[in-house]
């Protein structure tokens, strides 16, 4: 790990992303020593800094090369944290403050392949994402929702789906939502709720260009029982096709379709051929 562009261990039990998450965060694939979609990323990581006022690290794309560099990183999973830094107690922030820069590597999850080929169980979670149209989109370091979400997936659960308060589709835990509802693609409208998650916004560019309209909508709790075929993804794990939907009254049994199979044809062009 790296903290500040040195090898470290620990951060200051005054930082700010500590007690109030006062900061962003950015997970994202390490394949072959390449960061994939690094400068998507990174793009984001600007935006919310713009969003909470935090000065944006210019030097950050150099560090994360010197720092993949130093680990001789093949294939793993990198974190970017940045936090506001140290300051007194109250929620204002300090004038000026003095932000918090970590990467971290982590192993990759277990089963990526396996699930991109057979599919995945998913169930509908109880726990609510809070709705903040100020905040919607970011990769913010407040996660208790998807935490709180998390603790509902029983054994042979891969993913939970979340609903807003109004019952209104919004995400799973750590994925992002494509889903086909008589033969049209959707993707759940996030301007009030969710993350903006870099491989959605990456297969909404690339299902364009090929003249497939992506079709970003309120989906209500009632339409999850008529879909034909959907798919969840992140920078991680890429597209995973959901094969057994489990819903309050029902359980609904899926098969990855022609738009899912073409999604992960896409995904293919990005891993190998950049």
């Amino acid at each position: 790990m790296w903290i500040n562009g040195q090898p470290g261990e620990s951060i200051a039990a005054t930082d700010r992303g500590l007690h109030y998450g006062d900061g962003l965060f950015e997970t994202l694939l390490i394949q072959k020593g390449r960061a994939i979609l690094l400068d998507q990323h990174l793009h984001r990581l600007q935006q919310g800094c713009a969003v909470l006022g935090l000065d944006y690290p210019l030097s950050l794309n150099e560090e994360i090369q010197q720092f993949l560099d130093s680990k001789q990183a093949t294939d793993a999973v990198l974190k970017i944290i940045l936090s506001r830094g140290s300051g007194g107690r109250g929620y204002k922030p300090p004038a000026l403050p003095d932000p918090v820069r970590i990467l971290q590597l982590h192993p990759l999850p277990a089963n990526i392949a396996r699930n991109a080929e057979r599919g995945i169980s998913v169930i509908l979670c109880q726990h609510p994402v809070s709705t903040n149209s100020r905040l919607a989109g970011l990769k913010h370091l407040n996660r208790l929702d998807q935490v709180l979400a998390s603790m509902e997936l029983p054994e042979g659960i891969d993913e939970g789906l979340m609903l807003d308060d109004s019952g209104i589709l919004i995400e799973g835990t750590r994925s992002n939502i494509f889903l086909v509802l008589a033969d049209r693609l959707y993707t759940p409208d996030l301007s009030r709720a969710g993350v903006a998650g870099i491989m959605r916004s990456w297969l909404i560019e690339r299902f364009a260009a090929q003249q497939i309209d992506v079709q970003i909508s309120r989906i209500s709790n009632a339409q999850l029982g008529e879909i034909s075929e959907m798919f969840i993804c992140n920078s991680v794990f890429g597209i995973w096709p959901v094969t057994q939907m489990v819903l309050a009254d029902k359980t609904v049994d899926l098969h990855s379709g022609p738009i899912t199979r073409q999604a992960q044809q896409y995904l293919h062009e990005i891993y190998h051929d950049e």
